[in-house]
């Protein structure tokens, strides 16, 4: 006896539907497992920065750096925007989750993808921080904990970063960033390569959004743990709450104004 036509996507459909809330709890579960690991590793580091004599290698020291020095500020920098990204990203992912379980066929893996994708956009912006920390700390412009000692240089980064927040561009990349289920609509693609492709690009719009922020970390230091979670907050609302565009015109004039005072000094 032959089963009614359609009844196969039907019972797809069907299947996907019934594991949907299970997979958004096991996926939103793993998310936070991340964030809790990597803020954990942060803390860490917090700690063992201050307790040098305690343990070997918290951070590389005022001489020049080895391999492993940069492999440690490498692993830092990726860790630090897992920690400082996911959560601002966790709306993406998990809406990303329940088209994908609409649709048949169903990828099982296409969330773990579409993480990956968004994480090694990342992964590439850390490794363009190490290479900078490692430039500066060259030309002995950071101190060991990564704080510039050149106020030009770091006045010159709030003002940037200031006028940024009133570009077009930032509008643009925060637009893609704040609103996951219009990005994802329009970026839709099928199958786990979609899904890759799908995190790459909503990570490159989330590095257009908030690179030039995470730069400031320099200028408060890499491993400050209060000015880490200051920017996590700050991206988080941003992205997340969507306050109107008076929020970036009022952070951008703020941030030019520190800039301006650091400048003078």
């Amino acid at each position: 006896m032959h089963a009614p036509r359609g009844s196969t996507s039907t019972g797809s459909a069907t299947a996907s539907a019934q594991r949907a809330p299970h997979g958004r709890i096991a996926l939103l579960a793993a998310l936070i497992a991340l964030v809790v690991a990597s803020w954990s590793y942060l803390v860490y580091e917090d700690w063992a920065m201050r307790h040098m004599n305690v343990v070997d290698m918290a951070m590389p020291g005022a001489g020049a750096w080895s391999p492993a020095d940069l492999a440690l500020v490498f692993v830092m920098w990726a860790v630090m925007m897992v920690a400082m990204m996911v959560p601002a990203a966790a709306p993406a992912i998990l809406i990303h989750r329940r088209l994908q379980a609409a649709r048949s066929p169903f990828v099982p893996a296409a969330s773990a993808l579409f993480v990956a994708g968004y994480l090694l956009v990342w992964t590439s912006f850390s490794i363009v921080a190490t290479a900078a920390q490692w430039g500066l700390h060259n030309a002995a412009l950071v101190s060991p904990a990564a704080v510039l000692g050149n106020r030009f240089i770091s006045g010159t980064l709030l003002i940037l970063a200031g006028l940024y927040q009133w570009s077009a561009r930032k509008r643009l990349c925060l637009t893609a960033c704040a609103t996951p289920l219009a990005f994802l609509q329009a970026h839709w693609h099928e199958g786990a390569p979609g899904a890759l492709r799908m995190g790459v690009t909503h990570g490159a719009y989330c590095v257009g959004c908030c690179g030039l922020l995470m730069a400031l970390l320099f200028v408060y230091g890499v491993m400050n743990l209060a000015w880490i979670f200051a920017l996590t907050l700050f991206v988080t609302v941003e992205r997340l709450v969507a306050p109107g565009p008076w929020f970036g015109q009022v952070s951008g004039v703020t941030l030019a104004a520190l800039g301006l005072v650091t400048l003078l000094g």
